[in-house]
Formats: structure tokens, C-alpha cells, sequence
């Protein structure tokens, strides 16, 4: 037998995978869009743009941003008893409480 992969977006067929008619890229206020400290978000990964994508296991948890990091934001979630920081790009947070 043939050894499994491990890569980075290994096991991901169904979270990075669009319904038809949301092909291609997303809109460019996606990519622009700002968030404030303090602010909620959750992680929802943009299948279309690898850079700045954190790890698929964080896709559909909810943040607190806790900061900035060059063009990304830090998110601290909630992962079983630990918090974790969780760097990710603008396009792959949406906004909670809107």
C-alpha cells in the first residue's frame, strides 16, 4: 500500500468545495474588508485563495480578533480547553453579529 498523504489540504474534498453557481473569486470587498479588536468572527475558508488559509480543522469555529498581523488578523478560538491563535487573511473570516 501506498503511504497517505499529509498535506496541508488533505481530507478537505467537501469544506473546499464550491456549489456551482459560487465559482471563481469572491467579491473584492472581500479581500478589503477591516476588522476592529475585540470584534467576533468566524473562520470560513475561501477555497480560491491559498495564501493567508489557516488549517482546515479551524473552518466553521467562531474568534475573538486579537490583533493584526501585516494583512492578516490573529483570531483566538476555542479549541477543546485550550485557546489557540489562529492567523488568517481577511477573505477567510466573515463577520458575526450583522
Amino acid at each position: 500500500m501506498v503511504k497517505a498523504s499529509k498535506g496541508i489540504r488533505c481530507r478537505t474534498r467537501g469544506i473546499l468545495r464550491k456549489k456551482p453557481r459560487e465559482k471563481g473569486m469572491p467579491p473584492v470587498t472581500r479581500y478589503l474588508q477591516n476588522f476592529e479588536v475585540g470584534e467576533k468572527a468566524a473562520i470560513h475558508l475561501e477555497p480560491s485563495s491559498p495564501e493567508g488559509m489557516p488549517h482546515p480543522r479551524f473552518h466553521g469555529l467562531t474568534g475573538t480578533v486579537v490583533g493584526k498581523q501585516g494583512r492578516c488578523y490573529m483570531v483566538e478560538v476555542r479549541e477543546g480547553n485550550k485557546l489557540k491563535i489562529v492567523i488568517a487573511a481577511p477573505q477567510h473570516l466573515r463577520r458575526i453579529g450583522q
